[in-house]
């Protein structure tokens, strides 16, 4: 190699060392959402409630774990917090099936519910790659009426979890 080329080529190095440095280590390549009951992004996907950026990536509802946020603590996607937005109330007995549809895997510790901040199921896949849908039966302990249910996936190898909120009318399923 001439010593042009050296040059030139280590100039390239240096250039992309920065580049490199930015991008942040760690961070989960897995994406999904609560397609059924419709969580509130899908909502927004759908078209059911007017949303802005969340209606084009209803997958990328990511955060660091343990928040008890819908939008993840995600600024783009804050409208998810807003319980005032008209989100539709799917009716539900006291068993609820969720569906999530994961539009890239990744390895899972566990899969967390809450409902008013208390949590009423965990599913633990002990660090394994779920399949492209998952689903759950939660018992959501004895509450009715309106409820929003925080879903929680927690991701194994990162320090995130992808949120997701579904609004649901419980005992009004006939």
């Amino acid at each position: 190699m001439s010593a042009k080329r050296k040059l030139t080529a280590a100039a390239a190095g240096a250039a992309l060392a920065p580049i490199l440095l930015a991008i942040p280590a760690g961070t989960a390549s897995a994406h999904g959402y609560i397609s059924s009951p419709p969580s509130r992004q899908a909502q927004c996907a759908e078209g059911t409630v007017e949303c802005g950026p969340i209606k084009y990536e209803p997958q990328s509802v990511e955060g660091p774990k343990g928040l008890q946020s819908c939008s993840g603590g995600n600024q783009s996607f804050a409208e998810l917090d807003d319980d005032s937005k008209g989100w539709k109330a799917t009716p539900v007995g006291t068993n609820v099936t969720f569906n999530w549809k994961l539009t890239a895997r990744h390895a899972t510790s566990t899969w967390e519910y809450f409902v008013g901040g208390k949590r009423v199921a965990v599913f633990d896949d002990g660090g394994k790659q779920p399949g492209a849908t998952v689903t759950h039966n939660v018992d959501l302990g004895g509450v009715s009426g309106k409820q929003k249910v925080l879903a929680v996936w927690n991701i194994a190898d990162t320090a995130n979890a992808f949120y997701a909120c579904v609004d649901l009318d419980v005992g009004a399923k006939r």
